[in-house]
């Protein structure tokens, strides 16, 4: 009995042996579970903040290096401001109002496949300008889809003009439209002087309000196809029979469209000697658009494109 009893004993010593071995080991186990995890989520954390480290920047230093003055760049879906450098200072927008011109055209017309007369009237003070100008003669009936392409791809002021007398008369009520529409938008710091972006003191605005226009004006559909566009060939007129080509601004000064994990899409050029080289695009990197402003970058129409190759680095950036 004495025995049975000592043996019984030594063998519950025994299992509770064996049962604080598995504990252990089982603690063990989840231990290192525990720590696999931590060690998992603080390699994965690092890697995502490495590559979103640059789009979390809102200062200006990835802006660093550019040539341009003024600049932002922001998530086109959201308008997440990702990188800014004197956004809400005062530019001359040059060309970039275009883009406000364009918009009220495609909002005020109801049939862009109307005829409109390119107003004889125009010319002669484009020309003392020296304005930008598409290649409609005076007094040809061109349709409204040309002339939308002739805004925005060439820059053609007298396309402006004949939108602007086709929609309020005159370019003078036209602009009224144009501001009220910036007050609309929420451009508190723009304000306009003429359809056409030609230099005036009391003609300016800022990259920061120029991202809000571009951001509403790729809402539509026609504006985004025509702002995409490389090139636009008109219909047949009797001043241009066989009708003509023009190509945009933008895409004539690159070589290839392409940026690190995507492309540039489209974009609307600008200069004068007060705005400098200025530049409003949109681009498209790892699947997700973005709309960049840039102003007053150094040169001119017969320099190194500079307000193009600041478009190039910043995307390109995005992209690594």
């Amino acid at each position: 009995m004495e025995k049975r009893e000592k043996t019984a004993k030594r063998m519950t010593k025994r299992q509770r042996r064996r049962r604080q071995r598995r504990r252990r080991i089982l603690a063990a186990v989840m231990l290192s579970v525990v720590l696999l995890g931590f060690s998992a989520y603080f390699v994965l954390g690092q890697d995502k903040g490495e590559m979103s480290s640059w789009t979390e920047q809102t200062d200006t230093e990835s802006l660093k290096g550019i040539n341009s003055r003024n600049a932002i760049l922001e998530e086109l879906k959201t308008g997440k401001i990702l990188a800014d450098k004197g956004a809400d200072d005062r530019i001359y927008p040059a060309s970039l109002t275009k883009i406000m011109t364009a918009v009220l055209a495609i909002e005020n017309i109801p049939d862009l496949k109307e005829s409109i007369t390119v107003p004889e009237s125009i010319f002669p003070g484009l020309y003392a300008e020296g304005a930008s100008m598409a290649g409609f003669c005076p007094g040809e009936e061109a349709v409204g889809t040309d002339l939308l392409y002739g805004v925005l791809l060439p820059s053609g002021a007298e396309c402006c003009l004949a939108f602007a007398d086709r929609i309020a008369g005159s370019e003078e009520d036209f602009v009224k439209m144009m501001n009220d529409k910036a007050g609309e938008l929420g451009m508190e710091h723009t304000h306009f002087t003429n359809s056409t972006g030609l230099q005036d003191e009391n003609h300016y605005s800022t990259v920061r309000d120029i991202s809000v226009l571009l951001r509403y004006a790729l809402e539509s559909d026609t504006f985004r196809r025509v702002f995409t566009s490389s090139s636009h060939s008109t219909n047949p007129s009797a001043c241009h029979p066989d009708g003509f080509t023009f190509v945009s601004t933008m895409f004539r000064e690159m070589n290839s469209a392409a940026v690190s994990g995507g492309e540039i899409l489209g974009g609307k050029t600008g200069y004068t000697k007060d705005a400098g080289l200025c530049l409003a695009s949109l681009a498209v990197i790892d699947g997700k658009e973005y709309i960049l402003v840039t102003a007053h970058a150094r040169g001119d129409h017969e320099t190194k494109q500079y307000h193009v190759e600041d478009a190039v680095k910043i995307y390109s950036q995005i992209g690594k």
